[in-house]
């Protein structure tokens, strides 16, 4: 299922450029200097990943607790339900919500902090920038986190969240070259193809809870469960 996280993360960065599409725009890096500006844009991609592998961590140890209580697979079906329902909600439903409201301080202070960071162009401020932006509130990471979840392990979790974050980097990384590759009209029409991938994968977690034996997709019941003994007959 690890193809899943590089999948919808590729996917979803269309997503990312309008939510944080401006953030990279807005990087502080040498425009005169072709090999140093990749490296500064490495190391905000850098400071990303750090924050996705650090909540996969979290969420991969979550799984793993969920994993050890014997309900693997009930686990991996909610999961997939989850991911479907999430997707497939329109986001005016979630707006009427403010689930960020608890932590509105916090994410203001994150916020103060980037732009004092943006005035610099030290590799520190832009590893930075881009671990806060990783920390920022986005759709398409909470759905991630679901993956990283089902996981059920936390190395798995952590490398879940990287290949996430990895899918994400090309078209980030584009942004920072080409503020402007991307009319409106063909965003939107990319931004439509979002939901079917996540319903797909959704799909794929709910499969692998059934175990219903189809090789790669959805393993045996026996395959999901690690044992202390061997059962051999």
């Amino acid at each position: 299922m690890l193809y899943t996280a590089f999948l919808f993360g590729l996917i979803s960065s269309f997503h990312c450029i309008g939510m944080c599409g401006p953030i990279a725009m807005m990087l502080p890096v040498e425009r005169n200097n072709p090999a140093k500006k990749a490296t500064q844009i490495s190391t905000y991609h850098l400071g990303r990943l750090t924050a996705y592998g650090s909540i996969g961590l979290l969420f991969g140890l979550l799984g793993k607790g969920l994993f050890l209580a014997g309900i693997q697979q009930q686990m991996s079906v909610i999961i997939g339900i989850a991911m479907i329902v999430v997707i497939v909600t329109p986001e005016k439903v979630f707006a009427q919500y403010n689930f960020s409201k608890p932590v509105f301080r916090w994410i203001s202070k994150m916020k103060q902090t980037l732009g004092s960071h943006f005035k610099k162009k030290s590799y520190k401020s832009l590893f930075i920038i881009g671990l806060l932006n990783g920390f920022l509130p986005c759709g398409m990471v909470y759905v991630a986190l679901f993956g990283a979840i089902a996981m059920q392990s936390a190395g798995f979790g952590v490398l879940y969240m990287l290949l996430f974050g990895l899918g994400t980097v090309p078209m980030m990384s584009v942004v920072v070259y080409v503020n402007s590759f991307l009319t409106i009209p063909i965003r939107n029409k990319i931004q439509k193809v979002i939901p079917y991938v996540g319903v797909i994968i959704g799909i794929l977690f709910i499969l692998r809870g059934l175990g219903l034996g189809i090789p790669y997709v959805s393993p045996s019941n026996m395959s999901l469960f690690i044992q202390e003994k061997a059962n051999c007959h």
